[in-house]
């Protein structure tokens, strides 16, 4: 296995960014980015772990634990309204 030069991977990055119109943000701000909106998604942990290139889940976990919280106030907000629409009428 080839090792990978985080300034030719930045650099590169940085280019395909510019190329593509895109506003170019340093590599480590479009790697969080991109773990952020997996997490919001609800997409596994592990998966995203395995994405990033993590060696261990407690690493993604406690970067990422707050958009977790944030997935887990969306989701009893969706139950409060579920069950609000199940009540008996008095």
């Amino acid at each position: 296995m080839s090792t990978i030069r985080v300034e030719t991977s930045a650099a590169t990055f940085t280019r395909v960014a510019a190329d593509a119109g895109l506003r170019v943000v340093r590599l480590h701000v479009a790697r969080h980015g991109c773990a952020t909106l997996l997490t919001a998604a609800g997409v596994v942990p592990r998966v995203i772990m395995e994405i990033l290139g993590h060696s261990q889940i407690s690493i993604t976990m406690d970067v990422y634990t707050h958009v977790v919280h944030d997935t887990q106030r969306e989701a009893i907000s969706h139950m409060d309204r579920l069950l609000r629409r199940c009540r008996p009428a008095a």
